[in-house]
């Protein structure tokens, strides 16, 4: 039986907890992860580091010696929910595994260490997001000294990119690659960097060969990661390559492998990054184009660098270059200042944009960010609450009309697994970002289906399986139609 409860997932943040495949070793490490896309990375990274070094990885968090938390650190609740999980492995290490090491890792690390090492003395470990390569070293020092050991330094270097990642809990179909590190825009509201440090790109070639390994090992997605990935700018011997370049460079190593990636930011969404989904048929009609707020007055006090006319622009230039765009967003209420009349602004550009997902948050206050310098987080929270819910309704409503839209249309999917209804069920991602679940029959992941649509809520697409497909056959019949 499993003494030790299941993580609450963080839904706001749609990233599922991560465990490891067993495998021998001399001492067994369980990862837990929390957060954004790229601290999944990250514990891929870990988990190759720890593996070189003659660690073991377990599924189960019983039988580990060493137990690391992944941590994320943009918003209070989240450190809330890892808070609870460390008190329940400190319990668990104290009745029945004495001799447990736990471990904080990521962006929590750096922002807590005193709090989690002197004043409540939680952990035995913390590692920054730069600091991963210390692992093995600080976990053989905190087990001779029995004292707690730190390296949460930043770097301006560090990329990672001759690890290869252990990708112990994939599905074999899609991967993230992470491109870049850091970033530099300084929001009023984010910590990332403060956590995460200023922004570097990994060398092209690094991202080619890795992206090159997944195709030979069948898978068939990559999502390339950054905080901002579309600031990427890699220099070397006079040559500048920028996203677009990349991206269209990652296109080219097989037309069966999609690309997708994410987090981007406004300011750095070029005509040259449209053109790029426009021109190949295997980098995906979906961006994720964080508006946080809209309101002109509120993204200047975020610290945001483009207003509501600007960002609506950019909304019309894409969907003209890029006929049939889908478009998701973050969207923050509850900002500091936020008037009544602000947060209308932003239900008003959520109606007109009609973005196809958003992730919905209420503010709440980092500490060392502009925000919490400068600025009074004067907005009540039952406000915030009331405001939060207004935005969520409005997007479910607006979602379930896009949805509705598809039914009749054929889709090109690529099968990731089983459906959460049963064995006789498979979903699998749209070219937009859409989850539609369909009958198995004879299909398999990492199969492109053509499915037609046949119903939908404001999550899901249903269908019906037409047929297998590749992505270069697909391209071709949607260019026979246009």
């Amino acid at each position: 039986m499993n003494l030790i409860p299941d993580l609450e997932i963080l839904d706001e943040l749609d990233v599922p907890r991560l465990t490891v495949r067993e495998c021998e070793g001399a001492r067994k490490v369980y990862i837990e992860t929390y957060g954004c896309q790229m601290n999944v990375s990250d514990s891929e990274i870990v988990a190759a580091i720890l593996q070189a070094h003659g660690f073991g990885l377990t599924r189960n968090p019983e039988e580990a010696d060493v137990v690391l938390l992944n941590t994320c650190a943009i918003r209070e609740n989240a450190e809330q929910k890892v808070r609870h999980r460390l008190d329940v492995f400190r319990a668990h290490k104290r009745k029945r595994r004495p001799g447990l090491q736990i471990g904080i890792l990521g962006c929590m690390a750096e922002r807590l260490r005193h709090k989690l090492l002197e004043q409540e003395q939680l952990v035995d470990l913390v590692v920054g997001p730069d600091a991963y390569r210390d692992l093995p070293r600080l976990l053989e020092e905190a087990e001779a000294t029995g004292q707690a050991a730190v390296n949460v330094q930043l770097s301006r270097e560090e990329t990672y990119a001759d690890i290869a990642p252990v990708r112990y809990d994939s599905n074999g179909v899609t991967a993230y690659v992470s491109i870049m590190r850091g970033c530099d825009n300084m929001c009023a509201f984010c910590v990332v960097p403060f956590t995460r440090g200023r922004e570097r790109s990994r060398p092209v070639q690094s991202i080619l060969d890795e992206c090159t390994r997944l195709v030979e090992e069948g898978y068939r997605e990559v999502t390339v990661l950054g905080q901002n990935v579309n600031s990427y700018r890699y220099v070397a011997e006079g040559t500048v390559v920028t996203f677009p370049e990349l991206l269209y460079r990652i296109s080219q190593i097989s037309p069966e492998l999609r690309v997708r990636y994410s987090t981007s930011h406004p300011k750095d969404c070029s005509d040259e990054l449209l053109y790029v989904h426009r021109e190949c048929h295997n980098v995906c009609n979906y961006i994720h184009l964080p508006v946080q707020h809209g309101n002109t007055e509120v993204l200047r006090r975020m610290r945001r660098t483009y207003t509501r006319e600007q960002y609506l622009a950019l909304v019309e230039r894409a969907r003209r270059i890029v006929p049939g765009i889908a478009l998701s967003t973050d969207v923050i209420a509850g900002f500091c200042g936020e008037t009544e009349a602000e947060h209308q602004d932003t239900l008003s550009l959520l109606e007109q944009v009609r973005f196809d997902h958003a992730y919905m948050f209420l503010y709440s206050e980092r500490p060392g960010t502009y925000a919490a310098r400068k600025y009074k987080d004067d907005v009540p929270l039952e406000v915030k609450k009331r405001r939060l819910q207004e935005i969520i309704e409005l997007q479910t409503r607006i979602s379930l009309e896009n949805n509705r839209k598809e039914i009749g249309r054929v889709h090109t999917v690529l099968i990731e697994g089983p459906g959460k209804r049963g064995p006789d069920q498979l979903c699998g991602r749209t070219d937009t970002n859409k989850m539609v679940v369909f009958e198995r029959q004879t299909f398999h992941p990492g199969e492109y289906v053509l499915v037609r649509i046949t119903d939908c809520t404001s999550a899901t697409l249903f269908g019906e399986p037409l047929g297998r497909t590749t992505l270069a056959e697909a391209a071709r019949l949607e260019a026979g139609r246009v």
